[in-house]
């Protein structure tokens, strides 16, 4: 015992460099999530793609990532620490890579999914390793610097790629991202320790096949709706599969005396509505980071450029909230922060589902803003607080769960909105006489952004009667 003791106490010694690693590597993954959304028109009309098609490059990134991170609490207890990093970070190098080198729609949505095979190894293995050698009354603090890269990397994703794509082509999106991955790669060679305990359990191939159809499935249905209507037979068909085969999945878990996914994490409560308020927190975030880019370009015609401008304002006020937040959530507690971040966001999405082709610039800066305040005081303090209910051996699994429903979510609202927006857009041009006239291009897509600022602001309803309750969890 003397002896992991002292282990431990060295690895506490050296907990920078290991935080640092993951921070430079966690943003450019996160970063990576939402960096094409400001380009997807120009790759409309480069790859001659429908807005449905383009839609898989996000998509596809967060339904791989929905297949992979499930099995992400086996990987941590079958291999060490450095192992999982450094495997990461050349996934990702590799599919930044050949994304910036892509000649075609099918190799750019090939190397999506390569980086995104890199971002679902280290997700995952940051919470883990953050939870193992950060002590309980510092975890706010040290969550809060992850918060800034969660939250900050996706929400600033645009703005930077505007600026980009103003000067550059697409392709420059991924090559100003290799040589901070090669940093990580370095920093985390040079000085990320094993954290993890290697326990090597046994490997249940049933559960991963039941896994892999049952998350892939559910987020290929909704993903499909937007291209063929919720009314299809694929549609219909792979959600119904998805949900049995999760179903299935779930039962052999909790029969099984080495479960791939300890689902008992759910017996924690405080755990559990963590799950859902993170899972409704991601879907406002990604629906919204989807939305206004479409809407500030085609509905208020502004350049990438200028859109991005517009977008940066919130995404480096969220970062800068996020430590902030994690501070107050280890003096007071999660309850002061995650009712009122809930209100702030219902408040700021209601204003949302009311912007016109004639809203001001400004107006959209100050809503885009405040909304990002409210998830910086939800997402973090949720997430940590609910970890914190779990004793320490079900760390490695209520990460891989809750960073599946995470990226789960971010799929499943990327669907919906875009779904809501098409439809909604199409009944507004149906009675328009001149088709071909740009206004009405402009005004049927503020019309759809609309709509799906609604569902939106009914999923953060949910998430408002979510949180009064939520109290103050510690390990027993």
């Amino acid at each position: 015992m003397s002896s992991t003791a002292e282990t431990q106490q060295t690895k506490v010694l050296k907990t920078t460099p290991i935080l640092i690693s993951f921070l430079i590597a966690g943003f450019i993954g996160l970063f990576s999530e939402t960096a094409l959304n400001m380009a997807l028109g120009d790759l409309i009309q480069v790859f001659s793609i429908s807005s449905s098609t383009v839609q898989w490059l996000t998509t596809g990134y967060l339904l791989t990532l929905g297949i992979l991170v499930p099995v992400s609490g086996l990987l941590l207890q079958w291999f060490s620490t450095r192992q999982i990093f450094i495997v990461s970070l050349i996934f990702s190098i590799i599919g930044t890579l050949v994304a910036a080198l892509a000649p075609s729609f099918e190799v750019l949505m090939f190397s999506r999914v390569i980086q995104a095979i890199g971002t679902g190894l280290l997700l995952p293995l940051m919470f883990n390793s953050i939870l193992l050698i950060f002590p309980i009354n510092k975890r706010g603090a040290t969550m809060g610097l992850i918060g800034l890269v969660i939250m900050f990397a996706p929400a600033v994703g645009p703005s930077i790629s505007g600026l980009i794509l103003e000067k550059l082509t697409w392709h420059w999106i991924f090559w100003v991202c290799i040589p901070f991955l090669i940093l990580a790669l370095v920093s985390g060679i040079l000085y990320m320790q094993n954290v993890s305990t290697i326990t090597k359990p046994k490997i249940d191939i049933l559960s991963i096949i039941l896994s892999s159809i049952g998350f892939g499935g559910i987020v290929y249905g909704f993903s499909s709706a937007g291209e063929n209507g919720w009314g299809s037979t694929i549609v219909i068909t792979m959600i119904i599969i998805g949900l049995a085969a999760l179903t299935l999945f779930s039962l052999r878990q909790l029969k099984m005396d080495e479960p791939m996914l300890d689902l008992r994490v759910l017996k924690y409560p405080m755990f559990t509505l963590g799950l859902l308020a993170v899972f409704i927190c991601f879907t406002v975030i990604m629906s919204t980071m989807i939305l206004l880019p479409l809407y500030l370009q085609t509905g208020l015609a502004l350049t990438a450029f200028s859109a991005g401008i517009v977008l940066l304002p919130g995404g480096v006020l969220n970062g800068l909230m996020s430590p902030i937040t994690g501070r107050i959530f280890d003096k007071f507690g999660p309850r002061g922060l995650v009712i009122p971040g809930f209100a702030i966001m219902l408040i700021m999405l209601w204003i949302m589902s009311n912007v016109t082709i004639e809203t001001p610039v400004s107006m959209v800066i100050v809503m885009h803003s405040i909304l990002f305040i409210g998830v910086s005081m939800v997402l973090m303090p949720a997430q940590t607080n609910g970890l914190n209910q779990l004793p320490k051996n079900l760390y490695p699994d209520g990460t891989a769960l809750m960073n599946t429903l995470q990226q789960m979510s971010g799929a499943i609202g990327t669907a919906v909105a875009i779904t809501i927006m098409s439809a909604s857009q199409k009944r507004y041009m149906s009675n328009i006489t001149d088709q071909s006239d740009p206004s009405s291009i402009g005004a049927s897509l503020t019309a759809g952004v609309q709509d799906s600022f609604i569902f939106t602001l009914i999923i953060a309803m949910v998430g408002l009667m979510i949180s009064f309750f939520i109290k103050s969890s510690r390990v027993k």
